[in-house]
């Protein structure tokens, strides 16, 4: 049978169960949270992001959900420096180009500040930059994808949590917990 688990990873834990080449690195992996033989993450989410992290015993699961063939869509809040204008979101929904190339086209919106546990560290607050929220869902999952995009506008990424996955989301399990998907 299948396994499959949803974690949220929390900020500053690395998308991998050993710290490969740091031995004795304080940094804080999967090998922390999770005591299960056989599953590997489907993708990866950086180190700074937090969020929904899959992780299945399926070789071929594994490989659709993380593979951009398959586009699978994945849904990010996402709190920026700035206020982006319509200009702005227009660009990140058309898609921006990078430097490994254009993006696919994304959907964007501004919404409300969404009801998220705190970050530790906390988020920088700067009284005189205003920040906003955004959820963003691509279909592609490059390096720091979401981070450069909202750089490449002007609005560089202050918090980014990955939320949802095609249709696995993140409601209901706590930074750091996981269950079976």
């Amino acid at each position: 049978m299948t396994r499959l688990i949803l974690f949220n990873k929390p900020h500053g834990v690395l998308s991998q169960f050993t710290d490969k080449g740091t031995e004795g690195s304080p940094r804080a992996t999967l090998s922390d949270y999770i005591d299960l033989p056989g599953v590997y993450p489907a993708g990866r989410l950086d180190r700074d992001s937090e969020g929904l992290l899959i992780l299945t015993d399926d070789g071929k699961l594994q490989a659709r959900i993380a593979d951009p063939r398959y586009k699978q869509p994945k849904t990010y809040l996402v709190q920026v420096e700035g206020l982006p204008d319509d200009t702005a979101l227009h660009a990140l929904a058309k898609g921006v180009t990078l430097k490994d190339g254009q993006t696919r086209p994304a959907q964007v919106r501004r919404i409300d500040p969404p009801d998220l546990w705190p970050r530790d560290p906390p988020v920088r607050y700067r009284k005189s930059v205003p920040d906003c929220w955004l959820e963003i869902i691509i279909s592609e999952g490059r390096n720091r994808q979401v981070r450069r995009m909202t750089a490449h506008v002007g609005h560089p990424t202050l918090r980014l949590v990955r939320w949802q996955i095609g249709g696995w989301s993140l409601d209901g399990i706590a930074p750091g917990a996981w269950r079976d998907g």
